[in-house]
């Protein structure tokens, strides 16, 4: 008796969709809606128009992009480089290095140089596949001096058959040699706008339930970032879909996430300091921690350091937010905004220095009171 025989790779096939599907669902957002083409960056427009035009020369440039963090540099870059060659040619097309790891000279004379000296053909394929390579060393402001000066001859003596393509944050990092070489791309911060319907389009793809002010509090916290709004939308999603029945996301669940100050506490150790507040404020909704009757502005204020100190904030975080609170504040005047950004400054280099933070932070508050007094 002969039992049917199910195909070979009928289980394989079944078992490899399943796994597709998990993949796909362990994938961090940044990466799944990372954009396929440059015509799905974003605010961006300049780049943008003039990439295509390069696009339909096939004829790159030696480029830097330079700009703030999670404002599209090296997602704009992948998606040239996949038009060009296609999702496949990509792989042997494209070197991407992260200078930050990989920032030493022997890096620049081995690995970078190997790879640029490899002539190609020009394939015949769906896409325009010039004979050319790309070389994208992202954050290629943490590279040393000697790498880069290395750097510079390659880039002359391969420009035939590969192209680079700087990325950083910093661009007067670059030494002028290397930066006059290459076309400059500025990248903006994202506009309010744009990172909104961004964040909403990624939520209605995931449906992903959030509360009114979710986006808001998302672009606020992130400061003009959109790949670590995306992340702190997909650890909120999470958060919320563990137990047992799945909630909308909070503005609480974010501002827990990003790890920034509450309002409340920066609001609170302002009115402890002395600075009024502002017309569109409440200050029933201040976090102000009660002392005894009779005690000293000096206790209040150290109550409130000691306060802010166990509840386990980051001062570092809390300056941030403290120096955008004064600097936006209407009353007070120009030369105590002055004053205070100093007395700031001079506390960041401290923390950064080691300093202890429960000390620093009531020296500083004791500063602004004089400060803004």
């Amino acid at each position: 008796m002969f039992l049917p025989q199910r195909p070979k790779n009928e289980g394989t096939k079944q078992k490899t969709d399943k796994e597709k599907a998990e993949l796909a669902r362990l994938r961090p957002w940044v990466e799944k809606y990372r954009p396929k083409t440059i015509d799905d960056v974003t605010a961006q427009e300049h780049t943008v128009t003039v990439l295509q035009k390069a696009l339909l020369s096939t004829n790159l440039p030696h480029m830097l992009f330079y700009g703030p963090p999670g404002t599209g540099k090296t997602s704009t870059i992948l998606a040239l480089a996949r038009q060009l060659f296609g999702p496949e040619l990509m792989k042997t097309r494209v070197l991407e290095l992260n200078a930050s790891d990989e920032r030493g000279i022997t890096v620049v004379r081995e690995k970078i140089k190997s790879f640029a000296k490899l002539a190609v053909s020009n394939a015949n394929l769906d896409f325009p596949c010039p004979p050319y390579k790309i070389v994208i060393l992202d954050e290629a402001d943490s590279m040393t001096h000697d790498a880069q000066s290395a750097l510079r001859r390659i880039m002359e003596q391969y420009s035939r058959i590969t192209r680079f393509c700087l990325v950083c944050n910093y661009v007067t990092r670059i030494i002028e040699p290397l930066a006059s070489r290459c076309s400059k791309f500025r990248f903006r911060t994202l506009d309010n706008v744009s990172t909104k319907d961004r964040l909403q389009s990624i939520a209605d793809a995931e449906h992903v339930a959030f509360e009114e002010g979710v986006l808001d509090t998302l672009i606020k916290t992130s400061d003009g970032d959109l790949r670590r709004a995306i992340t702190y939308l997909q650890s909120a999603s999470r958060l919320h879909s563990a137990g047992e029945k799945t909630t909308p996301i909070t503005p609480k669940s974010i501002v827990e996430i990003a790890g920034v100050v509450p309002t409340q506490i920066v609001t609170g150790l302002a009115r402890a300091i002395g600075i009024p507040a502002r017309p569109d404020e409440d200050e029933d909704e201040d976090v102000l921690v009660s002392t005894r009757k009779g005690s000293s502005e000096f206790e209040k204020l150290r109550s409130q350091v000691t306060f802010i100190t166990r509840e386990g904030y980051s001062t570092s975080q809390l300056l941030i937010q403290l120096h955008d609170y004064i600097m936006d504040h209407e009353t007070l005047t120009a030369p105590r905004k002055a004053k205070c950004a100093i007395e700031l400054g001079q506390t960041d280099k401290d923390l950064t220095d080691g300093a202890d933070e429960e000390l620093q932070l009531l020296n500083l508050s004791l500063k602004l009171k004089r400060a803004v007094a």
